[in-house]
């Protein structure tokens, strides 16, 4: 069954970069099209970035031209390279096929807490 390792996080300065990876196990990793999401308290968990060949990249509004995800099919792993980060974006960063975030009752792992603050 789906098992997802997030890290990476931290906390960084505005302007600042960080780069998350997501370690999947118990799928074909290949066959599914993954996505980073991210929650801030308060507010609803949100998609920020899916990807499903390594050519088919889409971003969220407030993540284009910052972030970029990309996954490495041989090492069951997920990215997403974040640049010139705003203090909106600190949240809780999780990925996931978007099989599974679209379930009725979806897996997801720890997460990984991206704080943003000078």
């Amino acid at each position: 069954q789906l098992q997802v390792v997030e890290s990476g996080g931290g906390l960084v300065q505005p302007g600042g970069s960080l780069r998350l990876s997501c370690v999947v196990s118990g799928i074909e990793f290949s066959a599914y099209a993954m996505g980073w999401y991210r929650q801030s308290p308060g507010k609803q968990r949100e998609l920020v970035a899916r990807i499903a060949g390594p050519r088919f990249p889409t971003y969220t509004d407030s993540a284009k031209g910052r972030f970029i995800i990309s996954r490495d099919n041989t090492k069951n792993t997920v990215y997403l390279q974040m640049n010139s980060l705003k203090p909106e974006d600190t949240a809780l960063y999780y990925c996931n096929t978007l099989t599974m975030a679209d379930s009725p009752d979806p897996y997801w792992g720890q997460g990984t807490q991206v704080t943003v603050s000078s």
